[in-house]
Order: C-alpha cells, then structure tokens, then sequence
C-alpha cells in the first residue's frame, strides 16, 4: 500500500504564488509517474501537470508557463510551483502516482485533496 501526504494549499491573492508538495511512502518498487490534477466548482477534475521518474513534464495549456513540476527521486517527492497565481485556478487540487509494486503490477494512488483559493 502506498500513501500520499499532500501540503502547500492556501490562500493567496491574484498574481501570488505557492507551492505544493508530495511525498510518496509506503510498499513500491519505484515510482512511474506523480502528477497533479484540480478540481473547480461545476467543473469536470483535469491533468494540471504531470512527470516522469526520467523527468518529462506535461502541463494542461492553461497553466504552461506558470507552474513548474518537479520530482526528487531520492525522496520519492514530486512538487508544484505555481506561479502568477489566477482565480481561475481556484480548486481543489490532488496529487496521483503510479507506481511499480514489485515486478508484478502497477498501481494508482491519489492524495487527500487540498484547496487552492485564489482571491481578485
């Protein structure tokens, strides 16, 4: 079993910045793949950002150029720097890995959920 201790929410005005944060713990042989995804009032949860353990990044368009998604291996951790922070990236936002267990199967995990508000 693995587990996902998220921190890093908060409120911050328009233009601000923050920084989220994932540890992955538990029974795995090595981490495949750690992302973020978010999910806004009366909207449908989306792929913030996702990478690799080789580091190959994805980003959803809307936040290319202002959040950066990074991965300490050593300590299986995966981190969201956000940046020029909007109102529109208000949600709540969970941390996803995918992970090998042994030699046998893959696995995915999700985090507790944390809010990002961002004020006008």
């Amino acid at each position: 079993q693995v587990q996902l201790v998220v921190s890093g929410g908060g409120l911050v005005q328009a233009g601000g910045s923050l920084r989220l944060s994932c540890a992955a713990s538990g029974s795995f042989s090595r981490i495949n793949t750690m992302g973020w995804y978010r999910q806004a009032p009366g909207k449908q949860r989306e792929l913030v950002a996702d990478i690799t353990n080789g580091g190959i990044t994805k980003y959803v368009d809307s936040v290319m150029g202002r959040f950066t998604i990074s991965i300490d291996n050593a300590k299986n951790t995966v981190y969201l720097q956000m940046n020029s922070l909007k109102p529109e990236d208000t949600a709540v936002y969970y941390c996803n890995a995918k992970v090998l267990q042994g030699i046998v199967y893959t696995a995915n995990y999700w985090g507790q959920g944390t809010q990002v508000t961002v004020s006008s």
